[in-house]
Parts: C-alpha cells; structure tokens; sequence
C-alpha cells in the first residue's frame, strides 16, 4: 500500500492562480481533481508519482487554515481529509510518522517545504514536489489561452 500525505496549502499555493482569494475553493477544487485521479486516472496517479502503476494507493489530504472551512468536499474511499487543528506541517509530519511506523506501507509527503521535508525523511517517508503531483490530476495544466 502507498500512502501519499498531500500537503494541501503548500500544492495550492505552488501556482499563482488566485486561490488566495478563497483558499476553501482552492481545497475543494484540489481535493475534486484528487477524487477524479483516483476514479479516472488511478494507474497514471500512481506512476506520476514514481511508483508502480498497478500499487495501491490511499491519499491523505491535509488542510489547514482557512482551508478547513472548505464545505462539500468531494469524497472517495481512497481519500482521507485531515484537518490540521493549528499548524499543518506538525499534523503531516505526525500523520507520516504514524503511517511509516505501521510497517508494510510506503508513506510518500507531496511538499517542497524543505523544513518539512527534513522531518517526514527522519520518521522514514519519502518526498516529492507538488509539480510531480499537479502534472497527473485532471485539469491541472497551465491554461493556454490567448488571455494567460
């Protein structure tokens, strides 16, 4: 099994589109693209993020902030919310450790908080940027009109 803990602020936040002016819309919408990947596109999720396609996978979306107000989420038995009750690096790195310590289980944190990835490596996970997240989920791409 691969758990991908999902730092939700830090993926949000790697490209400027706004999402600052309503940071719950930001949450929702990743976590749509998150359920869409694993109902759609589980096999390309899974490889787009090194691993072997045909791993399972569950994925641990971690909200903090005004993010937890984020109302209607989408949902999927493959997709957990966490809602960090103050700083979300210490419920991520906490969330890893846990999981890294149930053995048998692969714990992969998606971040480019390098303070936090420090701390996820120590408790035995592994890391990738969120880029090598974005790259696989649905409507994710750049936008390419005449406009942006």
């Amino acid at each position: 099994m691969l758990h991908v803990i999902i730092d939700g602020a830090n993926v949000v936040g790697s490209r400027p589109d706004g999402w600052w002016r309503d940071r719950p819309g930001a949450a929702r919408r990743l976590a749509g693209q998150l359920v869409a990947a694993l109902v759609d596109e589980r096999a390309e999720l899974v490889a787009g993020l090194g691993r072997e396609p045909d791993a399972q996978v569950h994925l641990h979306l971690v909200l903090e902030g005004a993010a937890v107000r984020a109302e209607d989420l989408p949902t999927s038995p493959r997709l957990d919310v966490v809602h960090a009750p103050a700083d979300g690096d210490a419920t991520i790195a906490a969330l890893a450790a846990e999981l890294a310590a149930t053995g048998g289980a692969e714990v992969l944190v998606v971040t480019a908080d390098r303070e936090l990835r420090d701390r996820v490596h120590a408790a035995g996970a592994a890391t990738v940027g969120p880029g090598a997240l974005l790259r696989v989920l649905p409507d994710s791409g750049e936008r390419r009109d005449a406009d942006h």
